[in-house]
């Protein structure tokens, strides 16, 4: 036992029962391709057994924000790691990339072996929703960064795409339709405003809240993770002719859909064509938010957004109602810059 760094605050054999408890979450994710076992110095992965022609890998990072506040106080950790997964996959997923593999990064002041289970746990979950294979990480025991019972998590993930599928928003035309689909919630953005609110507001995290929902309690309903939406959307892709893909994450509406246009396009939303979800009429009132704003900071009930022909938009919305989404034809493209949503 390294009873001097022990005594700095490490807690070595803490360490070693983390990875004994998390060594089960990992073989659950594994996939064709994933090469070794945990406990290497590197992730491997053998792109050879996919059998693409010409790979092009598309990598994202990110991680979960001041959402992990929110799990703090509700001592919940078993999702957040599913929000890290998501935020990274959804966005590989954006240039029509399949994910291949994740890496997870959870920094703590104490180590905690059961409580880092729970988030490890919430990350394999995650990457089997999205078909990619954990294949490393780190934690990261550092006293005197973190208050006592908080941490950080982030994630990484690399994934493949065809190069001569790869999604990059040039094919996409005025007139294409867009397809959203629904979100389960606020996502893992936003965040500092809806502490705010519920701050400003006493709101109180243990308590159920009618106008929100009947059956759970405000922390519940806020900390609802991420939708992964992987499988699904490669369904689309490998049967319908998908011009853009548009993850709907900070910024809402005005930040992230222009990201798949072209010069001199812009986008018009028709409210109304899908069910904003009761978080966001929550916020929006006790923020006293306008209610424009709200689509410029908050996804308002949609997690993601495909632009596609017209002639296109009803096989993908029945791939999408297979696979137990909600999904609509929300708006299309035009050849005017500029986001324009029409109000109810």
């Amino acid at each position: 036992m390294a009873i001097s760094y022990e005594k700095a605050g490490v807690n070595l054999e803490a360490g070693y029962d983390v990875v004994r408890r998390i060594k089960k979450h990992v073989a659950s994710t594994s996939r064709p391709g994933v090469m070794g076992n945990i406990g290497a110095f590197g992730g491997m992965f053998d792109l050879s057994a996919l059998g693409v022609k010409e790979p092009v890998l598309v990598s994202g990072t990110d991680g979960v924000g001041t959402k992990l506040k929110l799990a703090f106080e509700m001592d919940k950790h078993d999702t957040v790691g599913i929000d890290a997964v998501a935020m990274c996959v959804n966005d590989v997923l954006a240039q029509g990339a399949e994910p291949l593999v994740f890496l997870d990064y959870v920094a703590v002041g104490h180590n905690e072996p059961a409580k880092i289970e729970a988030i490890v746990a919430g990350v394999a979950e995650g990457c089997r929703q999205a078909g990619c294979a954990l294949v490393g990480g780190e934690t990261a025991e550092m006293p005197g960064m973190y208050p006592d019972g908080e941490y950080d998590i982030a994630g990484y993930t690399t994934g493949v795409v065809e190069k001569s599928k790869l999604i990059d928003g040039s094919k996409v035309k005025a007139g294409d339709v867009l397809v959203g689909i629904a979100s389960t919630g606020v996502h893992s953005n936003g965040f500092s405003l809806v502490r705010k609110i519920f701050s400003d507001n006493n709101l109180d995290l243990h308590n159920i809240y009618p106008e929100l929902s009947e059956e759970k309690c405000l922390g519940e309903v806020a900390l609802t993770p991420t939708r992964i939406y992987v499988k699904q959307v490669l369904d689309v892709i490998r049967n319908c002719d998908v011009h853009g893909v548009a993850h709907i994450t900070g910024g809402g509406f005005d930040e992230n859909i222009p990201r798949i246009l072209r010069e001199g396009q812009g986008i018009e939303i028709n409210e109304g064509t899908w069910e904003i979800l009761p978080i966001f009429h929550f916020l929006e009132k006790y923020g006293n938010i306008a209610h424009r704003e709200m689509f410029n900071i908050y996804n308002m009930g949609i997690g993601m957004v495909l632009a596609l022909d017209e002639s296109e938009a009803a096989k993908a919305i029945e791939i999408l109602v297979a696979y137990g989404e909600k999904a609509s034809v929300i708006g299309h493209v035009t050849d005017k810059e500029g986001v324009n949503i029409i109000m109810k």
